[in-house]
């Protein structure tokens, strides 16, 4: 079952369950790949909507740090339960060692060195290690292999 069909069965059972929240939650999620599909003419696999979930899930934290700054703890709360639903869609993540291996290797392979080739590396990183690592984390790992 793609991730995509596991998204639209747990949109109808949130219906039949009536979980109102989770329910509006997913549709979103779903307006957000529909509106992918619609503005670039393809069909999302499982790649470009573990993509969608993090920009997502992004849009969430930083809500959340922003609504906790001024004190809306209503907010925060309301944008931390859609953050919680949006998780469950996403691979398990890797460990920050374990990016830092991959980086290693794809700095390795490329033979970059130098703050120079950050782009380079970034590239091949964001290809290899696109839905299972989040991209802060192999950012950092890239500028750490690249200092030394």
């Amino acid at each position: 079952m793609s991730l995509k069909d596991r998204i639209t069965e747990d949109m109808k059972a949130a219906m039949r369950a009536k979980e109102s929240d989770r329910l509006l939650t997913i549709r979103m999620l779903l307006a957000a790949v529909k509106q992918k599909e619609v503005d670039e003419r393809i069909v999302v696999d499982d790649a470009a909507l573990v993509a969608i979930v993090d920009k997502l899930i992004k849009q969430r934290k930083d809500s959340i740090s922003q609504f906790a700054s001024a004190g809306r703890d209503d907010l925060v709360a309301k944008e931390t339960a859609e953050l919680n639903v949006l998780q469950a869609y996403l691979p398990e993540r890797l460990s920050a060692e374990a990016v830092a291996e991959k980086v290693a290797a794809i700095v390795a392979e490329l033979g970059a060195s130098g703050p120079g080739d950050m782009g380079k590396v970034m590239a091949a990183a964001k290809a290899a290690l696109g839905g299972v690592a989040e991209m802060g984390t192999v950012s950092s790992a890239v500028k750490a292999a690249l200092a030394k």
